[in-house]
């Protein structure tokens, strides 16, 4: 069963009264952050390949490496197949994203047969995919089919807000980051927006892109 999908800030607003009736602390984290930016995204291969880009990297080297990817045009499967390593190399993938995006234009993936999933079956097909583990399959799904339900439990940036906001002893790992973020079903996407717009204000840097 696919549950609400994000579409637009009437939902973030449902989503954060939810949270902030909850619990309290959202609500203080909120009035520090102000309207949280809704991060809605085109579905399909360029915004999974972004995603793919943004793993493992700062925010800054993820924006700065995708926007070389697009000037370059390297955004469709035929671009990709037509294009030789050096190319992309040239935009600043790594030698193993290379590989990731390659197989993920083999992949044949059916990109609108994921719309009609329930939330851990999207999450469960995309990270049969080479290259594609948990944190980038759950942030597709979060941004690009707006699903209000998924939390990225191994975002070290929402790891540290959590931390930062609930005062824990230390930051959680991804096992305790999930026992936490249980707690805030059926909005834990809405949660992982607070929780970035929250690191900003506390870090003064972005943690997601």
């Amino acid at each position: 069963m696919i549950g609400r999908i994000i579409e637009g800030p009437e939902d973030l607003a449902e989503g954060m009264d939810w949270l902030s009736r909850h619990d309290n602390r959202f609500a203080q984290a909120y009035a520090l952050t102000g309207e949280l930016p809704l991060r809605r995204r085109p579905e399909g291969f360029a915004e999974l390949l972004s995603a793919i880009v943004s793993q493992q990297v700062s925010t800054a080297s993820a924006r700065a490496i995708w926007a070389r990817v697009e000037a370059a045009g390297l955004t469709t499967p035929a671009a990709i197949r037509a294009s030789p390593d050096e190319a992309l190399r040239a935009c600043g993938l790594s030698r193993p994203k290379l590989r990731y995006a390659r197989a993920l234009v083999e992949s044949g993936l059916d990109f609108d047969a994921l719309t009609e999933l329930p939330d851990a079956k999207v999450i469960a097909q995309l990270v049969e995919l080479p290259g594609i583990g948990a944190w980038t399959a759950e942030i597709y799904a979060m941004f690009s089919l707006g699903r209000a339900d998924v939390f990225a439990h191994n975002d070290l940036a929402l790891q540290e807000a959590a931390r930062l906001l609930f005062g824990l002893d230390s930051r959680p790992n991804e096992r305790g980051m999930r026992e936490i973020a249980a707690a805030w079903s059926p909005w834990r996407s809405v949660a992982a927006r607070l929780l970035w717009a929250y690191y900003r204000v506390a870090k003064d840097r972005e943690g997601v892109r």
